[in-house]
């Protein structure tokens, strides 16, 4: 699984079908969303993208569509730790609509999500197996219902980790689940007949700068290049005769 995501969609009909139907994005509809969600920052046109391609954009740039009933905007900087604690002007946008986060990263199997009905929270789950589960809020929704049961355990893998998956389901499982269910579309997996191709959403492109910290970018860039240096050398495998993964050796 390689699947990532930080998105916001708000909606006033359903998802998937405002994104089957997806026009070519509105220039000016989508320029009016961005100044809405980021009053008084600076704006530079980028690339376009698409869904499929621009739902985990790099960091600093955002994508964004404003269709009939449905506005959706993709940043890294809504992939937070506890979807309750998101920008308190973003959720006041939802007011009168429905409000989902959708927060994948497959480095560290982490996966957030939450739902606000018409500014309310009614749902977040946010977890990791390093760090457990970090916000639970709400019920849960059906398509959760068979993780929860113990019905998607993850197979352990002793050359990745002498002890088992430290959580009963694989949020990257669950993080696909969701996508469907609150968005209509997947990243991976076998697609299913009603599923919308996100790479048929056509997204808009901007660079986007707070006023208030104007150097954002280029510290999360400094800190990603310290990360990436500290870190040991890289392991190799390959599959062995019965299928199981054995380690290269390093030269």
């Amino acid at each position: 699984m390689g699947a990532k995501t930080g998105l916001l969609a708000y909606a006033e009909r359903d998802v998937s079908e405002a994104l089957r139907a997806a026009p070519a994005p509105d220039p000016e509809q989508t320029a009016v969303l961005i100044e809405r969600l980021y009053p008084g920052w600076t704006v530079r046109e980028a690339e376009p993208s698409s869904l499929g391609d621009g739902c985990y954009p790099p960091y600093g740039t955002t994508y964004a569509t404003s269709l009939p009933g449905v506005d959706i905007v993709c940043d890294r900087r809504v992939m937070i730790d506890r979807p309750s604690q998101l920008a308190a002007h973003l959720v006041e946008a939802s007011r009168g609509r429905r409000l989902v986060l959708h927060a994948m990263h497959s480095v560290v199997d982490g996966l957030a999500f939450a739902v606000w009905e018409d500014g309310q929270l009614i749902r977040s789950l946010s977890l990791s197996p390093d760090s457990g589960v970090m916000e639970n809020i709400g019920e849960p929704f059906p398509f959760e219902a068979a993780y929860w049961a113990g019905e998607h355990p993850v197979p352990h893998n002793p050359v990745w980790s002498d002890e088992p998956y430290p959580l009963a389901f694989h949020p990257l499982e669950l993080g696909e689940d969701a996508l469907r269910a609150l968005l209509g579309f997947i990243l991976e997996g076998a697609p299913e007949p009603d599923d919308v191709d996100p790479y048929d959403v056509g997204l808009l492109g901007f660079q986007l700068t707070d006023p208030s910290n104007p150097d954002e970018v280029s510290e999360h860039d400094a800190a990603i290049n310290e990360a990436v240096q500290a870190m040991g050398l890289p392991r190799r495998f390959t599959y062995a005769a019965d299928g199981s993964l054995i380690e290269i050796d390093r030269p």
